[in-house]
């Protein structure tokens, strides 16, 4: 049988609408400049779109993108089922939460006595089943439009309708590690390279080593990747500043010809360099020892990681949440961070018994400081994995490859938390209620951001319009 969507509420109002109702913060004339020098020509539902789209730099709204690297274990954190036989229960007890009737394991206490701040949800569906985060960047699989170039990461949909900005903090940066195929999957698809995602490196902060195995598969996968956010040695601020002058008087013709968009890829990634360099706002909140030494002691939680690989994530690894966090005060939109190593095929109850307690003081104490600082509303928080895991337990303690039904949690945002979202059946390897998609869950972020998803169109290579989602819409339950 198959699973539908309920009916929908009313989706927010499109371009047009917004546009009548004065909500735009840039003139029609800077955009019409904005199509011609940055874009090489665009039409007039460009135009319109990116107005439309203008919001997301002065309404403070952002969201922060919880990659679990492996895919978490649905039955061993949110979803447990203590009437199920030992073979598929596994080790963990049920917890009561602060809502009534709903549990979850007792790896989540501080979720559980917090309930009523989050959204459980049970019956994710449309999982790819690779390791990969790009469904949870995208809504889509890595093969959908692959010819063109493949389907745009959210934030880099963010970087494309914002257009050209003088902040001196990027709209989208990402800060995933993991397995290869997470590091590098908020790509820009069709948009094209002028449009990735910042990324700073981070391994100094948080070492975290790819398997052997892993090594050569991260070479080919992560090809232009910015690592760093220091200057090439010798390249001095007033050397930058002649090199974006010098940028900026090139033939646009030659721009236009070069299809790649490696030029103005070049143009705007040094001018967002030159405005981090003269700010030092962005480059400040990536620096933790400029924060209080007190919260960051609140988010490392007090832990004894268990003698297992070297790929699995430390107890400091739960900065990473206070690192988002500052990053959304310094002006970024969208986040992506990454926990891991959730892929338990062996030992899946060591890993989890460590994974989830990290995940839980991460997590509860990222939405408590949002919320104390007056920033929950603003900010929509969505923690998930590739896929779920088998309700089987095989013969090395460790559960498989589960894309029938995964797990996800939100927070922040303004939504309706206090709620669990769909139910699976006895053995947490069914969506009996409620299925929930991958794109659903995009669609919300999107719509946080005040983006209509479905009516929101982006030109792939050909000049076809093609939708941000096509079978996407905002959680209704949650608005």
């Amino acid at each position: 049988m198959k699973l539908r969507h309920p009916p929908q509420s009313s989706p927010p109002e499109g371009p047009l609408e917004s546009i009548v109702r004065g909500r735009t913060a840039v003139g029609r004339r800077n955009f019409l400049r904005a199509g011609l020098l940055g874009f090489g020509g665009v039409a007039l539902s460009d135009i319109l779109r990116a107005e439309a789209a203008s919001g997301i730099l002065s309404s403070g709204k952002a969201v922060i993108n919880i990659h679990l690297d492996g895919g978490p274990p649905q039955m061993d954190l949110i979803d447990p089922k203590p009437d199920a036989p030992s073979e598929i229960r596994g080790e963990f007890g049920s917890l009561r939460t602060s809502i009534p009737g709903v549990h979850l394991t007792e790896l989540l206490p501080r979720m559980a006595a917090n309930a009523s701040k989050y959204v459980f949800l049970r019956s994710l569906v449309g999982a790819d089943g690779k390791h990969d985060a790009f469904q949870c960047q995208s809504g889509f699989d890595e093969k959908d439009l692959a010819a063109i170039g493949g389907r745009p990461a959210m934030g880099c949909v963010l970087n494309k309708l914002a257009g050209d900005t003088q902040n001196s903090a990027p709209l989208f940066v990402d800060l995933m590690q993991g397995r290869p195929y997470v590091r590098n999957s908020a790509r820009p698809g069709f948009l094209g390279v002028v449009h990735s995602a910042y990324r700073p490196d981070i391994s100094e902060m948080f070492p975290l080593a790819i398997s052997s195995g892993m090594k050569a598969e991260l070479e080919q996968r992560s090809q232009n990747r910015s690592e760093g956010l220091a200057l090439t040695e010798g390249l001095s601020l007033g050397r930058l500043e002649d090199r974006v002058s010098l940028l900026q008087s090139l033939d646009r013709f030659r721009r236009d010809l070069d299809q790649s968009g490696s030029m103005e890829a070049l143009d705007k990634f040094t001018k967002l360099s030159l405005g981090i360099l003269s700010s030092q706002k962005f480059a400040n909140a990536l620096d933790l020892s400029k924060e209080d030494p007190r919260v960051v002691e609140r988010y490392t939680p007090r832990m004894v990681m268990p003698e297992m690989r070297e790929t699995m994530e430390t107890p400091k690894g739960a900065q990473k949440f206070l690192l988002a966090r500052r990053l959304i005060e310094a002006g970024v939109r969208c986040v992506s961070i990454s926990l891991g190593d959730f892929d338990t095929h062996e030992d899946n109850f060591v890993r989890i018994r460590y994974l989830g307690p990290l995940l839980d003081h991460a997590l509860d104490t990222l939405v408590t400081d949002l919320d104390e600082r007056g920033m929950l509303n603003d900010v929509l928080i969505v923690v998930w994995g590739e896929f779920g895991r088998s309700p089987k337990i095989n013969p090395k303690a460790g559960r498989e490859h589960w894309p029938r039904v995964a797990m996800g949690i939100m927070a922040g945002g303004g939504l309706r938390t206090g709620q669990v979202i769909g139910s699976t059946d006895r053995f947490a390897g069914e969506a009996t209620s409620r299925p929930v998609h991958y794109q659903d869950v995009l669609a919300t972020m999107y719509r946080h951001l005040g983006i209509d998803a479905a009516a929101t169109m982006l030109s792939d290579p050909s000049g076809r319009p093609l939708p941000l989602l096509d079978v996407g819409r905002p959680i209704a339950e949650l608005l």
